[in-house]
């Protein structure tokens, strides 16, 4: 069993690689044979359709982060969670990196625009985040409430996901990250500092029910 788990990392980390170098165009099964060093039958065995292997890819980004998280926070103070998650999530940690997949991410993008599977693990994946970050919130700014907190993690996740387009997909200055880092710092002062808001019936991470 360890043997075949090896295998289908080797084409997930083959997958990953092929998307890092030159982005979604150029994967198929002989690139990532090529990138792997396994045989395209071999690809076919563990994902007989495509849209199988970009979820289990889905799945293995998750993993990334969730193994940089988990490292990362048991290593600060409970007051301190907040501000390593946004850290963390625009690279500022030099003993815990971001893990370097914004290519793959594009292309998982890409493909959910087609793929259902895709975008519904996507989506969690991105809810999964948010949920979390609206906790740390109102852990550490009670005041807000949990509708403020809801939608300041859902601006979180917004503005990190937009802002890793902008530096690593179209080359702005990575530098930009402290710019957003700087802004997110603001937005929670000011929910911190006035009274809440309702949003009515807007229910935050619900998914449209056409798509």
């Amino acid at each position: 069993m360890e043997k075949e788990d090896d295998r289908k990392q080797d084409i997930l980390d083959g997958a990953f690689s092929v998307l890092m170098k030159n982005g979604l165009p150029t994967l198929s099964y002989n690139a990532i044979a090529r990138e792997a060093d396994v045989s395209r039958q071999l690809i076919r065995y563990y994902f007989s359709e495509p849209e199988e292997l970009m979820v289990a890819l889905c799945d293995h980004l998750a993993s990334l982060y969730r193994e940089g998280l988990v490292n990362g926070v048991l290593n600060v103070q409970p007051e301190d969670r907040l501000t390593f998650f946004f850290d963390f999530y625009f690279d500022l940690l030099e003993d815990a990196p971001k893990p370097r997949d914004d290519q793959v991410y594009d292309a998982m993008m890409s493909l959910a625009a087609g793929s259902p599977a895709v975008r519904a693990n996507l989506r969690n994946q991105y809810g999964l985040i948010g949920q979390v970050v609206a906790h740390e919130i109102q852990l550490r700014h009670p005041t807000i409430g949990a509708e403020g907190a809801d939608e300041l993690s859902y601006l979180f996740v917004c503005l990190m996901y937009g802002h890793w387009k902008m530096v690593a997909s179209l080359g702005l200055a990575e530098d930009h990250k402290h710019v957003t880092r700087r802004a997110i710092d603001r937005l929670i002062d000011s929910y911190a500092g006035e009274p809440a808001v309702s949003r009515g019936n807007v229910k935050i991470w619900d998914s449209d029910p056409e798509i």
